[in-house]
C-alpha cells in the first residue's frame, strides 16, 4: 500500500502540470508557488478591485512585504523625508491624478499593494536573466543621456516624462522610459530606476505601468521590478508600484506627463521615489552595497527584443524631429543634485548622449530649450530591424 501511493505521488509530482504564457509548472512547483504567495500577499485590511481586474490590498504600513527583508528585520519606517522636492516645478493644474486609486484609497496607517497572483510568480519565472537594466545584455537598444561621471557624485535626478504606450509586436518583448541612479563598477552595480515601460511577461498584458527597479550586483543575486521582491518601502497610500496607467500620450497629442524623482535623504541616506511631487516610498540604504551616493545617473528609453527578431516601438514610436514637443517621448526640466547637494540643471558639455542605432532610436538633448521645457531630451523610435 505504501509503495502505491509514493507512486501516486510521484505521478502527481512529475507529470501533472500548469501553463502559463507557455511556462509549464508540475503540482509540486504549483504547491511552492501557493506557499511563496502565502508570505508575499499580507493579510488586508481593505481590498480594492481596479478597472482592469487587478486587486490592491490595503496592508498596515509597519507589516508590508519588504519588512521580510533579512536586512531590514530591525529598520526603522521613515514615514517623510528630510528634504523637499529637488525642484518646485511647475504646479500640476489637473484635477484629477495619472496615477493612484481614482475612485478609493486606502485607510489611514495602511498602504496600497498590488495583490501577487499565482500566474504572476509563474511569468516572474521566465524573467530571470533577462533584465532589461543589466548592462551589455543583447537584444537590447538604448537612447539615453547621463552627466559625465567626473562631474559627480551625484545624490538626485529629477525630470517631467511624456507617458506613452509603445506598441509592441510580441510577449517577450520590453520597452521602457526611465530615470535612474547607480554607483559602482558594472559587475556590482548598485542602481534605482524609475518610470513607466510595457512588459507583457511581467504583468500578462500590453498595457503601460508604473515601475521601479533595484540591485546591488548587477541583478545577480539582488534586486527585482515593483515590489516582487522585498526591498521598496511603501509611504504614500495612493501611488503604487506597478499600477496601470489609464491616461497615455498620443503622437501630435494630447500629451500626458508627469514629474518623476529619485533623491537621496541626506540624514537617513535612504533614496526616495517621487510622482506627480508626492513621495511615495523608498529604498533602506542598508539594501545597498555601494550606494552613498551615485556615479552615474541620467534618463531615456530602453528596448528589448530576442535575437533574430524586429525591435518594437519605444517612446511615441517616432524619431525625435522640429515638432518634438507633439510628436517624440521626452524628459523636460531634467536636474540633478551635484556633489555640493545643489540642486541644478546639467550642460551640454557635462553630458553624454547615447544612441546605440540612429536608424531605430535616437536621442537629442537640448541645454537651452524653452523656459518651459528648461532643459530636456527627446527620444524614441519606431524599432525595425535594429541588429543585435
Amino acid at each position: 500500500m505504501i509503495h502505491i501511493l509514493s507512486f501516486v505521488v510521484y505521478l502527481l509530482s512529475s507529470h501533472v502540470s500548469l501553463k502559463v504564457d507557455g511556462i509549464q509548472t508540475t503540482l509540486k512547483e504549483d504547491l511552492d508557488l501557493e506557499r511563496q504567495l502565502e508570505l508575499v500577499n499580507k493579510p488586508p485590511t481593505k481590498s480594492i478591485h481596479t478597472e482592469f481586474g487587478d486587486i490592491v490590498d490595503c496592508i498596515d504600513i509597519y507589516k508590508q512585504p519588504s519588512f521580510d527583508h533579512p536586512l531590514l528585520k530591525d529598520h526603522k519606517l521613515q514615514r517623510k523625508p528630510n528634504l523637499h522636492n529637488m525642484i518646485k516645478g511647475r504646479k500640476n493644474l489637473r484635477t484629477r491624478s495619472m496615477f493612484g486609486l481614482s475612485k478609493d484609497e486606502c485607510p489611514k496607517g495602511t498602504v496600497p499593494i498590488l495583490r501577487t497572483t499565482k500566474d504572476d510568480l509563474i511569468r516572474d519565472k521566465s524573467m530571470l536573466n533577462n533584465h532589461i537594466l543589466v548592462q551589455d545584455l543583447p537584444g537590447v537598444h538604448l537612447a539615453e543621456v547621463s552627466p559625465k561621471p567626473h562631474f559627480g557624485p551625484y545624490y538626485g535626478v529629477k525630470g517631467t516624462n511624456s507617458v506613452y504606450n509603445p506598441r509592441l509586436d510580441a510577449k517577450f518583448q520590453i520597452s521602457m522610459s526611465h530615470l535612474w541612479v547607480q554607483n559602482g563598477p558594472i559587475k556590482s552595480t548598485n542602481k534605482i530606476s524609475l518610470g513607466w515601460h510595457v512588459i507583457p511577461t511581467l504583468y500578462g498584458d500590453y498595457g503601460t505601468h508604473l515601475y521601479s527597479s533595484w540591485t546591488s550586483d548587477n541583478y545577480k543575486k539582488t534586486g527585482c521590478y515593483n515590489i516582487r521582491c522585498a526591498g521598496f518601502v511603501q509611504t504614500s497610500k495612493e501611488i503604487y508600484l506597478g499600477l496601470r496607467i489609464t491616461n497615455v500620450s498620443v503622437y501630435g497629442g494630447p500629451i500626458y506627463a508627469s514629474p518623476f524623482s529619485i533623491s537621496q535623504d541626506p540624514k537617513t541616506k535612504n533614496w526616495w521615489l517621487s510622482i506627480e511631487n508626492k513621495f511615495i516610498g523608498y529604498f533602506p540604504i542598508k539594501l545597498f552595497s555601494n550606494m552613498s551616493s551615485a556615479d552615474e545617473v541620467g534618463w531615456g528609453g530602453r528596448t528589448r527584443t530576442r535575437l533574430g527578431t524586429h525591435s518594437p516601438q519605444m517612446g511615441s514610436g517616432h524619431l525625435p524631429n522640429d515638432n518634438i514637443a507633439t510628436h517624440a517621448c521626452y524628459f523636460r526640466q531634467v536636474t540633478i543634485q551635484d556633489s555640493s547637494r545643489r540642486t541644478r540643471g546639467a550642460k551640454a558639455y557635462e553630458t553624454y548622449s547615447f544612441s546605440d542605432n540612429p536608424n531605430c532610436y535616437d536621442v537629442k538633448y537640448y541645454a537651452d530649450a524653452v523656459h518651459y521645457f528648461g532643459l530636456a531630451l527627446f527620444f524614441g523610435g519606431p524599432g525595425g530591424n535594429c541588429g543585435n
